[in-house]
């Protein structure tokens, strides 16, 4: 089959996403970047734990004190709906059907961006209500550093996302970009696990100290 090739629902393969060379050495290629992000993100929660509780004197900065599990709560369940929706996407794309694809993905998007604001609405409350910064401690740092890391990410694949829906919105779906959306829609589930993890370790922990 040529990457190029035009397809119809009947023809199109079953796994289209493995169906060339350069798709299989794509997957390849992801599963070692997700090894060194899953390194990365493991040294970042160790060292959260060993300073969460490294705070000054005045205890309302602590985690048990500080965070606001309902709106985090929010924030997740967008995540986590935003990996469903994606899952849509993929079986939509599996099934040749470029314009459902393109509407889950989309949907997925804007729950992405969503939580983005949930998030950057929490820290901004953090820094004005009780003070909480990048530099008011090292529970300060390690918290920034491992929940605005996570939210790099998830900017990062919403940036993925778009770019891939818009460079190939008139061309349709084929064997040469069903393995990039295909990669993209896993990418964006490593990064929903990774937050699992963060609510789970960081938060729901720190509620209960």
């Amino acid at each position: 089959m040529h990457a190029e090739e035009k397809f119809t629902p009947k023809t199109w393969p079953a796994s289209p996403e493995k169906q060339t060379l350069e798709a299989k050495n794509k997957f390849l290629g992801f599963w070692f970047f997700l090894g060194g992000e899953t390194v990365l993100f493991g040294s970042l929660f160790a060292t959260y734990l060993a300073l969460k509780d490294k705070v000054p004197n005045d205890s309302h900065t602590l985690a048990a004190h500080l965070y606001d599990l309902p709106l985090v709560f929010v924030a997740t369940m967008l995540l986590l709906t935003s990996s469903l929706t994606s899952v849509y996407a993929m079986y939509h794309m599996k099934n040749y059907n470029f314009h459902r694809m393109q509407a889950w993905l989309l949907i997925t998007v804007l729950l992405g961006l969503a939580f983005l604001g949930l998030e950057i609405y929490e820290f901004n409350h953090y820094v004005h209500e009780y003070g909480h910064t990048f530099t008011s401690s090292a529970f300060g740092s390690a918290f920034y550093t491992l929940v605005g890391f996570h939210g790099a990410h998830v900017a990062f694949g919403l940036l993925w996302i778009i770019t891939l829906m818009v460079r190939n919105a008139k061309r349709g779906l084929n064997l040469y970009n069903a393995p990039k959306f295909y990669v993209a829609s896993l990418y964006w589930h490593f990064i929903d696990v990774v937050w699992v993890f963060i609510f789970t370790v960081v938060y729901l922990m720190g509620m209960v100290g």
